[in-house]
């Protein structure tokens, strides 16, 4: 499950995408219920290294793409795992078989979003619930080799609609070499 500045960083880079770029803090501490102290701290590190600026009770996003990176690399995608196993089917059955309330995440988020996949992928990432949780064991019970389905916790603010700039996060984090080829892709269809 996202860290509270994890929802914060992916609150204020969805809305630059959307070129809103700036922001007061109280707006975002109401929003998601976090005290202002919480929402400081989650910008201090974004101040000192140029990512955004800081005015009077706001600030102002300088560069989403250094605010998109540093995110990236703080970013634990592994401590959200909460299930992993190894389905002997083609990803796009695996994708179909996920029971509804999953959300797809990394290769799956990108190819439904953009009806496209840049790489053939071996994967399925998808957050999912815990009450999700015993129903994707029966559907894909625990299995020897390498895990190709990956189940995450999701955080309490995650929809059905699974935000760019957490498809590009967790991309970031998996370790496979077609990862990159989705990574590049999405910074030309960001324009970053």
């Amino acid at each position: 499950m996202l860290f509270n500045k994890e929802v914060i960083y992916r609150e204020i880079i969805e809305e630059a995408l959307k070129r809103n770029v700036s922001f007061t803090q109280l707006a975002i501490a109401k929003k998601f219920k976090f005290s202002l102290s919480t929402v400081n701290n989650a910008l201090r590190p974004l101040v000192e290294i140029g990512a955004i600026t800081k005015r009077h009770l706001g600030f102002d996003i300088i560069d989403v793409k250094k605010l998109l990176l540093y995110w990236s690399s703080t970013r634990k995608l592994s401590k959200d795992i909460i299930y992993k196993t190894r389905a002997e089917l083609p990803v796009i059955k695996i994708e179909a078989s996920l029971p509804n309330g999953c959300i797809y995440a990394a290769f799956s988020a990108y190819r439904f979003l953009y009806n496209d996949a840049p790489a053939d992928y071996s994967e399925v990432y998808a957050y999912a619930d815990i009450s999700l949780l015993e129903e994707i064991k029966k559907r894909f019970p625990q299995s020897k080799g390498p895990e190709n389905l990956i189940v995450l916790e999701p955080d309490k603010f995650l929809n059905e609609k699974m935000p760019v700039s957490q498809i590009y996060v967790d991309l970031w984090n998996i370790r496979e070499w077609y990862a990159r080829d989705f990574i590049n892709a999405l910074d030309k269809r960001l324009r970053l």
